[in-house]
């Protein structure tokens, strides 16, 4: 009797991986069927403490039934999205940037050890969107990003409402020209439910570079959070997440350079946020795509700023960008400046997708040949106060700021700043200098909004500047200059400012630049000693030992 020839090793060793991941799923209520078909992961942010992200489970069960209809295996995965704003500017806002890189990491473990097929990406913030993508690109398996769509405006007093509007009530309640009561109410209506908060924020920015990239859906950025078109969208999501994975599809044949550098164009045309600068090239950068910044500041002076609504211009919201068209509106006017035959996760291109857009309104979208600004909405600026570079949002900026010289007043944290303000040391005419608030220093690159919002709001941003190493939220307008690199903690420049100190910020010729001579500076720079460390362990301690520069992704992997 002859005996059946035994399996290789590779045979052997295969089928044991096979049925150990069988048994487990076994344990869990799956059917061999179930794990023969395409493993799909339906990934997203819920929990109860994000406004962006606690509307999703809901969502993901449509992604979940779509993935079933198109002869797929959903399995949901919860990677928890964070709203920056829940912490209120208070030092836990440090965690905000960290968060990106750890829950990229997070979400890579989970896709990985999964062993998926393919996924599904449910995120709607600021730093979550770019986590997931930065995830997806890392794994590069068969992924469509579906974005949870925008808050509702909220309402007062018969004004549009956004979380913007709660930092500037205090600022105008400090000045004496609204009440006590006027900032309860403000508190209480500003956000008007679930959703990326509506204006081009840094998660709507974020979402709309989804769409461009060719990794979302058309139109998926201007659906309300609420709306039942985006539980109809799940579920075609889902159905397609299947085909991509039988077609083969991945990230890496879909996030280009071409279609990264259409993506800079996007946010540059639409007003959006400065953290882009740093989000798009840590998600390229998986791929080994470079962005630098000088691309961004070439691109910009060729990209006309078309699109305008908060906080470009107060008078627009997210609810009227949908109205005027939307994302493929904006895609389509920008026509000639992009690649628009790109691969998406749909199976057209990018001009595919657009064909059938319109723009409905001309005051919130406007021609190409007709723009707000003939440059894009982001200027990197250059010079002794920053060598390696300086971000500032030119579109939100007024004529008469555009250009100007003033004494720094100089304070190491925003606190200190806002204590400064509120004492009255803050004059007009200043520079006011945030340091310390880098990705080491900081540690974290907490955002400046509070500070930005209270100047605005005092009356007296027509001629006071802030300059940081830190960063801006995407909801600040006026003066400021953010990302200036090298920060403090490296021994940048900016360590070296005293009060008094003549500062030139001069966005039209990209500059900016403190009245030092070299040798002055280098003479300041021996006496200079690097302060403690603000974290001593924890998350924030690593990522401080770990984190690049903001001009490079401020990225720890």
């Amino acid at each position: 009797m002859r005996m059946a020839k035994p399996p290789s090793f590779e045979e052997y060793y295969e089928k044991l991986i096979y049925d150990l991941r069988l048994t487990v799923l076994h344990g869990m209520g799956y059917r061999e069927q179930d794990a023969q078909r395409p493993f799909i992961a339906v990934m997203h942010g819920w929990n109860e403490i994000s406004p962006g992200h606690i509307h999703l489970r809901p969502i993901a069960e449509q992604v979940k039934i779509g993935v079933a209809q198109g002869g797929g295996t959903p399995a949901e995965v919860i990677v928890p999205g964070i709203c920056g704003s829940v912490s209120g500017g208070a030092p836990s806002f440090r965690y905000n940037i960290p968060y990106r890189d750890f829950a990229a990491a997070m979400a890579e473990i989970m896709l990985e050890l999964g062993r998926f097929d393919g996924a599904v990406l449910i995120p709607t913030c600021d730093n979550v969107v770019p986590a997931y993508l930065m995830a997806a690109a890392r794994v590069n398996i068969p992924s469509i990003l579906l974005t949870g769509g925008y808050m509702r405006p909220g309402c007062y007093a018969g004004q549009a409402l956004t979380i913007q509007d709660t930092q500037r009530a205090h600022g105008r309640y400090l000045k004496g020209d609204i009440t006590e009561q006027d900032v309860d109410n403000i508190v209480r209506h500003a956000c008007g439910g679930p959703g990326a908060c509506p204006e081009m924020g840094t998660a709507n920015t974020m979402c709309s570079v989804g769409e461009v990239l060719g990794m979302s859906f058309p139109g998926n950025a201007t659906i309300p959070a609420d709306s039942p078109v985006l539980s109809h969208l799940a579920k075609t999501v889902g159905e397609r997440a299947v085909e991509l994975v039988r077609d083969g599809t991945r990230p890496s044949d879909i996030m280009t350079e071409k279609a990264f550098h259409n993506a800079m164009k996007l946010v540059l045309a639409v007003g959006g946020s400065t953290n882009a600068v740093i989000h798009l090239p840590a998600m390229a950068k998986e791929l080994d795509i470079e962005l630098p910044l000088d691309l961004w500041d070439k691109l910009s002076r060729e990209t006309p700023f078309i699109c305008s609504i908060r906080p470009n211009n107060p008078a627009y919201t997210m609810v009227d960008l949908e109205r005027a068209g939307g994302i493929p509106a904006v895609i389509k006017e920008m026509g000639e400046l992009l690649d628009l035959d790109l691969r998406t996760v749909t199976g057209g291109t990018l001009e595919q997708n657009v064909a059938q857009a319109q723009v409905f309104d001309r005051k919130v979208i406007r021609p190409l040949k007709d723009p707000f600004s003939r440059e894009g909405a982001i200027a990197v600026l250059k010079g002794n106060l920053a060598p390696e570079g300086a971000i500032v949002k030119q579109s939100a900026v007024s004529g008469s700021m555009l250009c100007r010289t003033g004494p720094a007043k100089v304070f190491d944290s925003e606190e200190a700043a806002i204590e400064g303000l509120q004492s009255g040391q803050i004059e007009h005419g200043d520079v006011v200098v945030v340091r310390y608030e880098g990705p080491k220093g900081s540690p974290g690159a907490r955002e400046v909004f509070n500070l930005a919002h209270f100047v605005a709001a005092s009356g007296l941003d027509a001629d006071v500047s802030v300059i940081t190493d830190g960063r801006f939220s995407g909801t600040n307008k006026g003066g400021a200059v953010g990302h200036i690199c090298p920060e403090a903690m490296e021994g940048g420049p900016i360590a070296l400012l005293r009060d008094g100190d003549l500062i030139t910020i001069d966005v039209d010729n990209r500059r900016l630049d403190v009245n030092l001579t070299e040798e002055e500076l280098t003479n300041r720079a021996r006496d200079w000693v690097a302060p403690e460390p603000r974290a001593k362990k924890g998350v924030l301690a690593a990522y401080a030992r770990l984190v690049s520069s903001l001009s490079t992704g401020a990225t720890v992997f």
